[in-house]
């Protein structure tokens, strides 16, 4: 009995030991998701406040530098590593997409960090430098409630004008590299720094919540923080606003390069190649994408063509889009007021429709605002997301610099694009979602984000719009516009072509403004691949619904193909084709 009972203990001992072995292996995977979404924000902090994570309103990123490089570097390693620890067969369905996600971010993260984009680390169009002013104006993310939200933000003015010194450093070090702006966008971005200098304190950008303090405050509060606001902002970041403004005159503006494209700097051609990825989310090579356009343009001017002989056009295509950018009918408001009233219009022509197509749809509040003065002149449409907890509604955000050459003939798509059903119910959706760990509440990928966007455009007439046959014109536009980014977007970036050659393209296949068809090449320029993101997604969204529609027939339900897509949030194209190609399956 005595060598049964030490035969016994010592298998004992071995099973808990393997157990511990085991145990040691196993990767809490909800832990995991949390611990990424922490450790996101840590290296993000201003996304953070962007998304209502507000422990993190103090800090600021120094994305340049090579120290946080490393950061990110080790960041992303280490969860290559954890996610092989995982047992991926034993994640449910929703855990699986949430492994896929960061999977493939973590890949497209390591492949950017062998570029050297971090050389140019301002631009005209979006960034730190906008970010923060943008907050600053006390009309954004970043909260001003409490005396605690007022030191948060001037810690961060304070880190901020850190921020300037570094980004000078590592232009400079694009200098040497041959790794900076053309000319022409570094002529853009000097204004936005000249413009946040101000002779008087309380006129500038970041002195605005100082005129907006709550009523809880007391006098003695509002005294200490107006006086401490002054300071930072006239000893400490207007003389960086100045020292940038001095740089970039007359150093950086003189040493811009006059080439269009990523293409022409060193390394250019896989900077480019890792954009591509990281915005349409698949393998397409530029060379096919470049094609790609070049058919969707042409099957859309077919279209135009169309519309141009309904509504009795003699003219050229071309023409028309001249008619069509000058008709007076088609710029009537003299108030920027009134361009807001009508988006307000389309709004209340669509509600009672949306239910017939959306069984799915958010909480969210949402509202329509012009953009703030500062960045009105080079900005466009855009939406920005509400917070989860209901603090802040999305915002549609409208510019408007010259009223009386606002020509609103595309406004009812534009409305669909950015506001409902596309952008803010899509992002609603996605952040009210309590089933979706928080990494992919605020989450963002843009050929699925900006694809489902321009997929609601085509709703538009089973929404009651698009009966005056010039806004169903400004939907073929915008979808033109969409595809005329696949060809200029890879002919200046991988083709050698110029600025000057991409705005004729775009002149010669849609009706926008000449200024608005410029700023919108600048932005490719300043942001390569971006642009791809939106039609990539768009066809994959509608290859899908065709898809499920002919193997359907009679099941197929539109409210509940719509929900498919959009109640699991963003992911890459892939991961949604095989989400869809499931429910279509078990719906047979």
């Amino acid at each position: 009995m005595k060598n049964i009972k030490v035969i016994s203990s010592v298998l004992l001992l071995s099973i808990i030991m393997m157990n511990c072995k085991s145990n040691e292996s196993t990767v809490d995977f909800k832990q995991l998701t949390e611990n990424y979404f922490n450790e996101k924000n840590v290296l993000n902090p201003l996304d953070a406040t962007q998304n209502g994570q507000n422990q993190f309103n103090d800090q600021l990123q120094f994305e340049m530098t090579d120290s946080y490089r490393k950061k990110q570097g080790a960041f992303f390693d280490s969860y290559a590593s954890q996610l092989q620890q995982v047992d991926f067969e034993a994640l449910s369905d929703e855990e699986k997409n949430s492994y896929d996600i960061i999977k493939w971010e973590v890949e497209v993260g390591q492949q950017l960090l062998q570029q050297n984009a971090n050389l140019m680390p301002i631009h005209q169009f979006w960034g730190t430098h906008l970010t923060m002013a943008q907050f600053g104006s006390a009309e954004s993310a970043q909260p001003f409630k409490t005396e605690t939200d007022y030191k948060n933000f001037e810690k961060r003015m304070e880190l901020y004008a850190v921020w300037i010194d570094s980004a000078i450093v590592y232009m400079k070090k694009g200098i040497e590299k041959g790794v900076i702006l053309p000319q022409i966008l570094t002529e853009k971005v000097i204004p936005q720094f000249n413009d946040m200098v101000t002779p008087k304190v309380e006129d500038n950008l970041f002195y605005s919540s100082i005129k907006k303090f709550p009523n809880t405050f007391s006098a003695t509060q509002k005294e200490q923080l107006t006086t401490s606001y002054k300071a930072t902002i006239n000893e400490k970041l207007v003389p960086k606003f100045q020292k940038m403004s001095a740089f970039l005159q007359t150093e950086y503006l003189p040493a811009s390069r006059k080439t269009s494209g990523i293409g022409a700097l060193p390394g250019g051609n896989n900077l480019y190649k890792a954009y591509v990825k990281q915005w349409t989310t698949t393998e397409m090579t530029p060379e096919e994408i470049h094609e790609l356009g070049l058919k969707e343009v042409a099957r859309l001017k077919s279209e135009m063509e169309k519309v141009k002989t309904q509504v009795g056009f003699t003219g050229t295509i071309k023409e028309f889009f001249d008619h069509v950018r000058n008709k007076k009918e088609l710029k009537p408001f003299k108030k920027p007021e009134e361009v807001i009233a009508n988006f307000e219009r389309v709004y209340e022509i669509i509600k009672p429709n949306v239910d017939k197509l959306f069984s799915l749809q958010p909480k969210t509040k949402f509202e329509i605002r012009r953009t703030e003065a500062f960045r009105e002149k080079t900005a466009s449409a855009e939406y920005v997301q509400g917070a989860t907890d209901g603090s802040r509604p999305g915002i549609f955000y409208v510019p408007i610099p010259d009223v009386a050459n606002y020509n609103y003939y595309a406004d009812e798509d534009l409305f669909l694009h950015e506001a409902i059903p596309g952008h803010h119910f899509q992002i609603s959706l996605q952040q009210e979602n309590t089933l979706l760990p928080d990494f992919r509440k605020y989450n963002w990928f843009g050929a699925y984000g900006e694809g489902w966007a321009l997929y609601t455009e085509s709703l538009g007439k089973e929404l009651g719009l698009y009966n005056d046959p010039y806004q169903y014109f400004g939907m073929l536009g915008s979808e033109m516009h969409r595809a005329i980014r696949l060809v200029v977007d890879t002919g200046l970036h991988t083709k050698g072509w110029t600025r000057e050659q991409a705005i004729q393209y775009s002149l010669d296949n849609e009706a926008e403004s000449e200024a608005s068809i410029i700023a919108e090449i600048e932005r490719y320029m300043a942001i390569p691949g971006q642009a791809l993101s939106y039609k990539i997604g768009q066809l994959k969204i509608i290859e899908l619904r065709k898809k499920a529609e002919t193997e359907l027939g009679s099941k197929f339900d539109i409210k509940k193909y719509h929900q498919i897509v959009l109640e699991s949030g963003v992911m890459p194209l892939a991961l949604l084709e095989k989400k869809v190609n499931n429910w279509i399956k078990t719906s047979k």
